[in-house]
């Protein structure tokens, strides 16, 4: 029986090669991610890792760059993929429910459990976490129905206020000015919120002493 002798010191060559291999490109909603595809194995019934096996039974695209093309969210992305890097989840100011629509595409199932039971646990807390924070807006009449119409992000509409008519030196324009004051749910906070919010109340108490009511 014959012995054969391996060089185990391996030329630069093959271990760049070796080491370039690991690395993964994806465009998601034309944001590019960079990673291992050991993060991406980290669950093996996962989208991101049966797409990165050579037997891939997915079709998936690939752009000039050779990066992975999903036709996904870049920003509820993020912490899915952090997620499979370090085991923690990291919102960053993004929705739970977001996050979760991404974790349940990709099939990360340990995620997805994390994510329902954070949704859980904030579903009953008592509503005394929460506070109704107000905004005071000003605008000419113009403006109202456009800005009203707007509102967005859980903003509601609750009292508009006139302030007056602009006058000019020929008399007074048909441009009246209003004071419109919305409000929105909240998590409670202390300090700057809090402050805003008072301060909110107090012009609202003086538009109403304005007009009598």
């Amino acid at each position: 029986m014959s012995t054969v002798f391996v060089n185990s010191r391996k030329s630069p060559n093959v271990l760049k090669k070796q080491g370039t291999d690991q690395w993964v490109k994806l465009n998601v909603g034309g944001t590019y991610f960079l990673t291992t595809k050991t993060t991406l194995s980290r669950d093996p019934n996962s989208f991101l890792s049966r797409l990165i096996q050579e037997d891939c039974d997915l079709i998936s695209d690939r752009d000039e760059t050779g990066a992975y093309l999903i036709d996904r969210d870049p920003k509820y992305f993020a912490p899915v993929l952090n997620y499979l890097r370090h085991g923690k989840l990291v919102l960053d100011g993004v929705s739970e429910e977001g996050v979760l629509e991404e974790a349940e595409f990709y099939n990360v199932t340990q995620l997805i459990a994390l994510l329902k039971e954070c949704i859980s646990d904030r579903d009953q807390r008592p509503q005394g976490d929460k506070k109704r924070v107000y905004r005071v807006l000003q605008c000419r009449e113009q403006e109202l129905t456009q800005m009203i119409s707007t509102l967005s992000d859980g903003w509601r509409f609750e009292q508009l206020i006139s302030v007056g008519m602009q006058y000019s030196n020929y008399g007074p324009f048909e441009n009246n000015e209003f004071l419109c004051v919305v409000s929105k749910e909240c998590a409670a906070t202390a300090g700057r919120e809090l402050e805003l919010n008072d301060r909110a109340k107090v012009l609202q108490q003086k538009g109403s002493r304005i007009l009598g009511i």
